[in-house]
């Protein structure tokens, strides 16, 4: 079969090129002053903002730690600010990661878990996608007991244009392992999450 080949990624100059299309297309002439720099700028933070692509989420769970006197209950981080683009869209997604695991005999730094959520979510998404493979990435690397994660977020593309819903907040989960089977560890996790001060999406 034949394979192929992937498509060579636009340069600087057909980036910029491509914003000066779209600000033609909305109306506006990109040759004014206040436009003049636009172009860059809007590449350089797309750069920024869609960095996940440039990431290998499993290297960052390579490192953990065995010495841990024998803990195996939840750990949980909570409230990982979570900043995404929506795909179909390409507007944003803010709210909040909620990421827990039950561990077999190894432990991984807590900030490696939020930036496995920054490397996900730093690519056009959809909620229910990028939720997915976070819990499967964790499992797949540490082989923990459990893996619980939720995500509640605001989505842009239907607060400021479309329905224009604004304060709706969209929730998803996937629960593995110990966390799927086991109704009072999922109960637990649950609990753990819940037990904080209402979030403000987009702020």
């Amino acid at each position: 079969m034949d394979t192929i080949a992937p498509t060579p990624k636009p340069t600087q100059a057909e980036a910029e090129a491509a914003v000066r299309t779209l600000l033609r297309w909305a109306g506006d002439d990109p040759s004014r002053e206040g436009l003049r720099d636009t172009p860059a700028r809007v590449a350089r933070s797309y750069r920024e903002l869609f960095a996940g692509y440039d990431v290998d989420p499993n290297a960052l769970l390579e490192r953990t730690f065995e010495e841990v006197e024998g803990y195996d209950e939840i750990i949980l981080l909570r409230d990982i600010r979570l900043e995404s683009y929506c795909e179909h869209h390409m507007v944003p997604i803010i709210g909040k990661a909620h990421v827990g695991y039950l561990p077999d005999r190894r432990v991984v730094g807590i900030s490696k878990l939020a930036r496995v959520v920054d490397a996900f979510s730093k690519r056009l998404q959809i909620q229910e996608k990028l939720t997915v493979q976070i819990a499967n990435t964790i499992n797949e690397v540490l082989r923990p007991k459990g893996v619980a994660v939720v995500i509640e977020a605001g989505h842009q593309c239907m607060t400021t244009r479309g329905v224009h819903k604004p304060g709706v907040a969209m929730v998803t989960s996937s629960m593995l392992g110990e966390f799927r089977t086991n109704p009072e560890t999922r109960r637990e996790v649950l609990s753990m999450i819940g037990n904080r001060a209402p979030l403000e999406y987009g702020t």
